[in-house]
C-alpha cells in the first residue's frame, strides 16, 4: 500500500486527530502597571518572613485584591513552593472567580514553569515587576508592611498554629474594621459590599411580560 492510498483511508475512517493548540503565558515585566476599575482585574502578592520562638522559619504568602484593597488570603507555612502557591490561588479562585493578571517579583515560586503553565491554562496576566523594584508593586509592599509592624513585631510565636490563628484574625479584622482614605474611608469589605451594589442597580430591569 502506497502513501496516497494509506492516508485516503485514514482520512476516510476519520482516523486523523486535531493537532493541540499550544497555550503561551501572558506575561509583562517593569513598571507598567494600568489603574483597575473592578475587583479581580488584579491581585498582587509577596511573600513576608519571619520566625518562631524556637528559631524555626516562617513564610507568610499574602495576596490582595488591588481594586477593593481587601486581604484575600494570607497563607503561613515553614515552605511555601510554587504548587502551594498555586493551590492558595485555586482556592481563592473558587470563590471570587480568576484575575485578569497576577502582580508580584521575580521570586523563583512566581517565575517557575509551574506557575507559567497555571497562567497560561487559567488565561491570567503575569505581570512581574523589576529586579530590585519593589516599589513597582506598592499596594501589596504598604500591607505587607501594616501586617509586620502590627503583628509580627508585636507578637512572639511559639507555634505555627498561633501564628495563624492571630494572623487570619488580623486579617479580617484589616478587612471589616480598618476605613481606607483611598476607599472614600469605607472598610475594603463595605467598599467591595457598595460596588457590588453599584453595579446590581445599574444592570436594566425588565417588567414581566
Amino acid at each position: 500500500m502506497n502513501h496516497k492510498r494509506f492516508y485516503r483511508i485514514y482520512r476516510t475512517a476519520e482516523l486523523q486527530v486535531r493537532r493541540r493548540k499550544k497555550r503561551h503565558a501572558r506575561y509583562v515585566r517593569g513598571a507598567t502597571s494600568p489603574t483597575v476599575t473592578a475587583p479581580n482585574e488584579r491581585w498582587s502578592m509577596d511573600f513576608v518572613h519571619d520566625t518562631l520562638a524556637n528559631g524555626r522559619n516562617v513564610r507568610l504568602l499574602t495576596v490582595i485584591d488591588d481594586f477593593t484593597a481587601e486581604s484575600i488570603a494570607i497563607e503561613i507555612d515553614s515552605s511555601l513552593p510554587a504548587r502551594r502557591v498555586i493551590r492558595v490561588l485555586e482556592q481563592i479562585a473558587a470563590e471570587r472567580g480568576y484575575p485578569a493578571t497576577v502582580k508580584f517579583d521575580n521570586g523563583p515560586e512566581f517565575s517557575s514553569l509551574a506557575m507559567l503553565k497555571w497562567g497560561a491554562e487559567k488565561n491570567v496576566k503575569l505581570h512581574f515587576i523589576d529586579p530590585g523594584k519593589p516599589t513597582q508593586n506598592g499596594k501589596i509592599e504598604s500591607f505587607n508592611g501594616r501586617l509586620r509592624d502590627e503583628v509580627l513585631n508585636e507578637h512572639w510565636f511559639l507555634t505555627m498554629d498561633q501564628i495563624r490563628a492571630t494572623v487570619e484574625e488580623w486579617r479580617i479584622r484589616y478587612n471589616t474594621h480598618r476605613p481606607h482614605g483611598s476607599l472614600k474611608y469605607l472598610t475594603p469589605a463595605e467598599f467591595a459590599q457598595q460596588y457590588r451594589e453599584g453595579l446590581k442597580n445599574t444592570r436594566p430591569q425588565f417588567e414581566a411580560a
